[in-house]
């Protein structure tokens, strides 16, 4: 009797992608991919349940591994479940039952009917037809689901431009069959010229995600992409202040800006991004226990102790309707209808014309480094009296890295580490 895992990773042939309408009452659930956040370390899997036939209900059946997990990133584990999870929908539309033998029905692989054309599924072009736009919107529905807003607008905007650009570049090319790996190639190479290495690094990486669901989805035979080298490029770093000039900045805020020196203390006292400040509710803070939640860059959610320093800055809180937004262009709690990006933008030329300006700061200077000057700051405190090691344990607490690993890895990027004065080896 064959097991899932030696089914699925069996080799199909002649398939094509496939969403059962599940609306009806059916013997299962629809397959999902547990990712575990990203995290590479845990086991990735795919789940469904199937109706039991001794009590009529949906059982959850044993997590579907296959091969993914040899896989070391996560755009390829991602990819080797997607195809899996595709087989196993082929299957239990064809009539896989988790409690019966399915030899016959495994012997007959190849005879996995597709459903009909009255069912609810993503729409199939034939591939040979089907055009730049067609095949690059349905590459965005195979992503919906996969990652957040952001991502995908990032997706829609990379797409749009290259589309523009085939337009006006490659008039000739109308059907995704017809783009090779030049073209794309030529792409890269006039944004690198246009822009930077980083961009151009960003357009490969967000067009390629897209490519691979495709070629995972057997629209495209290969995703070109692949082929084409990152680009190494110098990232981009905001400098950590001096003391006497945060100090300084923060003086003609209390006088000037008072709101934006507020703004400002989150990002420094509480190590928060300047995105991360500005999904703050005033319900996020908890000024019982002294804590705040927040979405972070690493997680979906995140509890943060609130120090004392930064809770003698607040105004009060208590009469203040806990969904409105803290931060606002004019007042702490109200409301403020528009995208988060937007928000943070408004701080970002805020801060520039506010304080930039007026102290001539230079493009390496901007909110970011606040967070870098504090944590520099607190980090050489605290191993004044501990060592690295468990100064970095204390501070990863405080800052919320993932990982140690990335946490002295920020640490040395911001040159946070510095070492004592070795004069005397000199001499």
């Amino acid at each position: 009797m064959f097991n899932l895992n030696e089914i699925l990773t069996f080799d199909y042939q002649n398939e094509h992608v496939l969403e059962h309408d599940l609306q009806m009452k059916l013997n299962f659930s629809s397959p999902k991919i547990y990712n575990a956040k990203g995290d590479l370390t845990k086991r990735w899997y795919i789940y469904f349940s199937y109706r039991n036939p001794e009590t009529g209900k949906l059982q959850r059946m044993k997590n579907i591994y296959g091969k993914s997990n040899n896989y070391k990133t996560k755009e390829d584990r991602l990819s080797a479940l997607t195809i899996y999870r595709k087989k196993l929908l082929h299957l239990l539309i064809a009539g896989f039952n988790p409690f019966e033998d399915n030899i016959a029905m495994f012997a007959k692989r190849n005879e996995v009917k597709k459903p009909s054309t009255s069912e609810n599924i993503i729409p199939i072009i034939e591939e040979s037809k089907m055009t730049l736009k067609e095949a690059f919107d349905l590459g965005l529905k195979f992503k919906d689901k996969l990652v957040s807003a952001r991502t995908k607008r990032d997706y829609k905007n990379k797409i749009k431009n290259f589309l523009k650009w085939m337009e006006e570049n490659r008039p000739q090319i109308k059907f995704i069959k017809e783009l090779n790996k030049k073209d794309l190639a030529q792409f890269l190479n006039e944004e690198l010229y246009r822009t930077s290495a980083r961009t151009r690094n960003n357009f490969r990486l967000d067009l390629g995600s897209i490519l691979q669901a495709l070629e995972d989805n057997d629209v495209i035979e290969l995703n070109f992409i692949k082929k084409i080298p990152v680009l190494k490029s110098i990232p981009e770093r905001n400098k950590t202040y001096t003391t006497e000039k945060q100090e300084e900045i923060f003086k003609y805020l209390k006088e000037t800006d008072p709101m934006l020196l507020l703004y400002i203390k989150f990002i420094s006292y509480n190590f928060l991004r300047p995105i991360e400040v500005c999904r703050l509710n005033v319900g996020d803070l908890n000024l019982n226990n002294n804590t705040i939640q927040f979405k972070a860059k690493n997680s979906p959610l995140k509890t943060k102790l609130i120090p004392e320093l930064l809770i003698n800055e607040l105004p009060d809180l208590s009469k203040i309707d806990k969904k409105l937004v803290l931060f606002t262009p004019d007042k702490i709690g109200g409301e403020w209808t528009t995208t988060i990006e937007n928000r943070r933008d408004y701080f970002t030329k805020r801060f520039k014309s506010v304080v930039k300006d007026h102290f001539n700061l230079g493009e390496d200077y901007g909110l970011y480094s606040f967070r870098h000057t504090y944590i520099t700051k607190l980090y050489r405190e605290l191993v004044k009296n501990s060592s690295p090691t468990e100064a970095e344990g204390k501070l990863m607490m405080i800052t919320g890295h993932a990982t140690i690993t990335a946490l002295r890895k920020y640490l040395r990027d911001i040159d946070a580490e510095l070492p004592a004065d070795y004069s005397e080896m000199l001499k």
